[in-house]
């Protein structure tokens, strides 16, 4: 297998951190975003979508989204179990997930890419330019506050996002609050169930990467 990687980039991080719980040993390729390496002929034959992560599998097989890449490398290696091991844990962990995914990165990516200079013309991800939106660019800013004034109550208790276990719910929090804090937003300062999960989570050999 081959992982196209960008040691710059959110996404890529969120595999990156389940390759390294898994211990799996995976040749990486990086692809080089701020020269828009995605955009080149070379890459787009591997991913016409032009983004990364992508896993290219050993057959020639490319992988081209986050959620395709977990699900194969769960069913590839499922020791340790990072998806829940029961119906009712995949179920929690994929239902938080998609929680983070949607309220946290979504938003997090229509407030960058519609405010960052380095993003003008190029609004969107892929093979196509898109101009910027500044009304979605205050929108998603205020999407990611509100997002991260609710971690708290979603940690409650847990030792984890979904409950006892470490899962892709929690490499998905952790890549978030990490990337919001890159653009100067933070976790409220009462937030003590989520501040003692995030010691708890970051100091993890994988969340290193």
């Amino acid at each position: 297998m081959k992982f196209f990687d960008c040691k710059t980039a959110p996404s890529p991080r969120r595999v990156r951190i389940f390759i390294a719980e898994k211990g799996i040993t995976v040749e990486t390729v990086n692809v080089d975003l701020r020269s828009k390496e995605q955009l080149n002929p070379d890459f787009r034959s591997i991913n016409p979508h032009c983004t990364v992560p992508v896993l290219e599998l050993d057959d020639g097989t490319p992988l081209t989204t986050t959620a395709g890449i977990w699900r194969y490398l769960e069913a590839a290696y499922p020791n340790p179990a990072l998806m829940g091991e029961t119906p009712k844990q995949r179920g929690i962990i994929s239902d938080l997930q998609w929680h983070i995914e949607m309220n946290g990165f979504m938003a997090m990516a229509e407030f960058l890419r519609n405010s960052a200079p380095a993003m003008k013309g190029r609004a969107l991800t892929g093979p196509h330019d898109y101009e910027q939106i500044p009304e979605l660019a205050d929108r998603g800013r205020l999407r990611v506050q509100r997002f991260l004034e609710e971690i708290d109550q979603i940690i409650s208790t847990k030792s984890y996002v979904a409950g006892d276990q470490f899962s892709i719910a929690d490499i998905d929090l952790l890549v978030f609050i990490e990337f919001a804090a890159w653009r100067k937003l933070g976790l409220p300062e009462g937030a003590a169930n989520a501040r003692r999960w995030y010691e708890d989570v970051r100091v993890r050999p994988s969340a290193q990467l």
